[in-house]
């Protein structure tokens, strides 16, 4: 079992990382206001399985056998980078139909979420902070190493889901009031696709 107080470090640890913003956020956030609360909570949801399969990753050792080759390192990196920088060049032609007089604006909730948990799992990045962070709370002294690993994941993907719903759910509604102005329909899809590419680019160039 793990000891509180490395349980305790863990969580303000934990708490000061996941409510700053960060790719999650962001992804919430561009969802919630270009397609409603909805679709940015189910984005928070998809991000959540995302991070739960490289939580199981970790434990079962997928993780350490991707980051310790530099190949595969790579495809999966670029992989995910593409499906960003994809998903931006859809949100700004999505957006420019949706503004269309008659058009039915926004993306469905379930489409979000495939979204989601697919970036979510192709961001090495992730699968490194996995990795790298968890074990440094794990004492093998204290018991199944696995079943600490996964208990420490849990507690991220759980922790990370309030701060992403709190997004989705506050954007959201800010979303709701600024899509009924034209000028900012016209606007947030270029926003919402900027955000994405932006994203899938500083994936792109980060190094390991």
């Amino acid at each position: 079992m793990i000891d509180p107080a490395t349980l305790l470090a863990y969580l303000a640890i934990l708490t000061g990382f996941v409510f700053l913003p960060g790719p999650a956020t962001l992804l919430t956030l561009a969802r919630a206001a270009g397609s409603g609360t909805r679709a940015g909570m189910t984005t928070a949801l998809g991000i959540a399985v995302g991070d739960l399969v490289h939580t199981v990753f970790a434990v079962v050792g997928i993780s350490a056998v991707v980051l310790a080759s530099a190949t595969l390192f790579a495809v999966v990196k670029y992989l995910g980078a593409a499906y960003l920088v994809y998903l931006g060049i859809r949100a700004f032609r999505e957006r420019a139909g949706a503004a269309l007089p008659g058009a039915a604006g926004g993306l469905a909730p379930g489409r979000a979420f495939r979204q989601a948990v697919l970036a979510e799992v192709l961001n090495p990045k992730s699968a490194l902070f996995f990795l790298a962070f968890l074990p440094q709370f794990v004492d093998p002294a204290a018991g199944a190493v696995a079943l600490q690993l996964l208990v420490l994941g849990m507690l991220f993907v759980a922790m990370g889901l309030v701060s992403t719903l709190a997004v989705a759910l506050s954007a959201g509604g800010i979303g709701g009031l600024l899509r009924r102005n034209p000028a900012v329909l016209r606007w947030q899809g270029r926003v919402a696709g900027a955000i994405f590419c932006g994203l899938g680019l500083r994936l792109a160039f980060e190094e390991r």
